[in-house]
């Protein structure tokens, strides 16, 4: 089972109070890179793990899809997402995403956004996504790139010279791949490390073919609205892969 951290009240409203001022690292680095890579949504049946309040289950339906199904762990989150402006096609579904398993539909497109490294059971995880998507369709997700995980306790760390310019970045535990425990507005978040190749192997090995691979870096304006993105240059924070049943 999934750690739902996000019903955590100080952790939601630290999470929501940066997700809202639009000024962080999702909107002007990792959603921008996700929504360059969202194929042809018309008329498709679309799944989103750990939607959120729900934005993207919205913008799927006014991209032209018929339905999109928003799961997540979270009631404070799910909460969030039916107090929106929701359109036709756009359901909700409070379930653990490890659980997907017991859903008894399938799906065109399944879209996650920063939520992957939550899972424990990986290989797993994928393998039932695959069983949900109809034969031809996508999957698309980002999550945190494993050179940001792999540290234990989150220690890793920039290095600077002595104009107190970054240069370079410290990190280690790559290739132990497990459980994480960082402090992320609150103590106690868990997160799952795992290597770029053990992501890649467990997609193929559920029958996934992977068609494209970012690790997003910002653009001018990007980095005139947040100069502190120029950091992305030396170690990225987002890994996203696009993959195809």
């Amino acid at each position: 089972m999934t750690r739902n951290i996000f019903d955590d009240s100080v952790f939601f409203n630290g999470y929501m109070e940066l997700r809202r001022s639009g000024v962080n690292y999702n909107e002007l680095l990792e959603q921008p890179a996700m929504r360059a890579m969202l194929p042809e949504l018309h008329g498709k049946a679309v799944l989103d793990l750990g939607c959120g309040y729900g934005d993207n289950c919205r913008d799927f339906i006014k991209r032209g899809a018929s339905r999109a199904v928003g799961v997540d762990i979270s009631e404070r989150m799910l909460r969030e997402a039916a107090s929106g402006d929701n359109p036709a096609g756009v359901r909700f579904m409070h379930m653990d995403m490890s659980r997907i398993s017991e859903l008894n539909e399938r799906f065109d497109f399944v879209y996650s956004s920063l939520a992957f490294h939550y899972i424990m059971d990986f290989p797993q995880f994928v393998s039932d996504i695959y069983r949900l998507i109809n034969d031809g369709g996508e999957l698309l997700f980002s999550q945190e790139h494993p050179i940001a995980t792999a540290t234990a306790g989150g220690l890793g760390h920039y290095n600077e010279n002595q104009a107190g310019e970054y240069v370079s970045y410290t990190m280690s535990d790559y290739g132990r791949s497990g459980k994480r425990v960082v402090h992320w507005f609150v103590d106690g978040v868990e997160k799952y490390h795992r290597t770029v190749s053990e992501i890649v192997n467990a997609l193929a090995g559920a029958g996934f073919m992977v068609k494209e691979m970012r690790e997003p870096l910002p653009d001018a304006q990007a980095l005139k609205i947040l100069p502190g993105l120029e950091k992305e240059f030396i170690k990225p924070s987002f890994l996203i892969i696009k993959a195809k049943k």
